[in-house]
């Protein structure tokens, strides 16, 4: 059966995407080193769902908001960064997950659970953990986040993969992928 995207990511060319994608303005996290250091008392579960002492966030403006701000460290620890305070969070498995992927003009772009988009290339590239029987699919976000294809955006860059080829391997912006967990 042949993949077909939802309308609002099948109706967008890249160049569409690629303009929502500079639209939205993050703050410069990476250029921020505030003193101030504590705990955020949150938690992005691996489903991703926020929480904050044990309790969902359920407005979905916070988290685009909070997921803004998130940066993964060269140690592995995540944490939400303001000029004047950085804060650790838990992150169970990714911080963001794949809810919907689309071949447009050769590229591979993903929307994610914070409705943001991503354009897979050498800013974002793609790769394959986990084994035969349970492989897990990340695409890098920024600043070290990932978002993780959840199981039907799985299954459709698997079917983007075996209708082009035959190795289980996509391509996307000028970069190819290997969807076979190393």
């Amino acid at each position: 059966m042949v993949y077909t995207p939802p309308p609002e990511l099948a109706g967008m060319s890249l160049a569409d995407i690629a303009e929502a994608v500079a639209e939205r303005r993050l703050p410069p996290v990476e250029q921020w080193s505030p003193a101030n250091v504590d705990d955020s008392h949150m938690l992005i579960r691996a489903d991703g769902t926020w929480l904050h002492d044990g309790s969902p966030i359920t407005r979905p403006a916070m988290v685009r908001a909070f997921s803004g701000l998130l940066n993964r460290e060269e140690d592995g620890s995540y944490w939400l960064v303001v000029p004047y305070q950085k804060l650790s969070i838990e992150v169970e498995d990714a911080c963001f997950i794949a809810t919907d992927v689309s071949r447009k003009d050769g590229d591979l772009a993903f929307r994610l659970n914070t409705d943001e988009l991503v354009v897979a290339g050498p800013d974002h590239p793609i790769r394959a953990q986990g084994d035969a029987d349970n492989p897990a699919i990340y695409v890098h976000v920024r600043r070290g986040c990932e978002a993780r294809l959840n199981r039907s955006t799985y299954e459709q860059l698997a079917q983007i993969a075996l209708s082009e080829s035959e190795d289980w391997t996509v391509t996307s912006g000028g970069d190819s992928y290997s969807l076979i967990p190393a």
